[in-house]
C-alpha cells in the first residue's frame, strides 16, 4: 500500500469536471485507489463518493493506493492532482 497527501490546488476545487477526470484515470489502473479527507474515505473510481467529499481549494487530502500496480496509479493521481485537473491554479 502506498500514501500521500496532496493539496487541491485548482480554484473551484473538486467539482464535476475534475471528478470525471479522476474516476477516468483510476480506471486505468488495476489496483484500488482511494481518497481520504478528514474521516471520509472513497473509492477514486466512484464519482458520487468524489463529489460527496466537498474537497474544496487549499483542502489537504490523502491519496491511497493498493495493488499490482499501485506504484504507477500513484504516481499518475499526483500528477493530474498537482496539475490542478487543467483548470486555473
Amino acid at each position: 500500500m502506498r500514501e500521500k497527501n496532496v493539496k487541491i490546488v485548482n480554484k473551484l476545487g473538486l467539482h464535476a469536471r475534475p471528478a470525471s477526470l479522476i474516476v477516468q484515470t483510476a480506471m486505468a489502473f488495476s489496483s484500488n485507489i482511494y481518497i481520504i479527507k478528514d474521516e471520509a474515505k472513497v473509492d477514486a473510481k466512484s464519482i458520487m463518493g468524489i463529489l460527496m467529499l466537498a474537497a474544496a481549494c487549499g483542502t489537504e487530502i490523502k491519496l491511497q493506493t493498493e495493488g499490482p500496480d499501485e506504484e504507477q496509479a500513484l504516481e499518475k493521481m499526483l500528477e493530474i492532482f498537482n496539475n490542478g485537473f487543467g483548470e486555473e491554479i
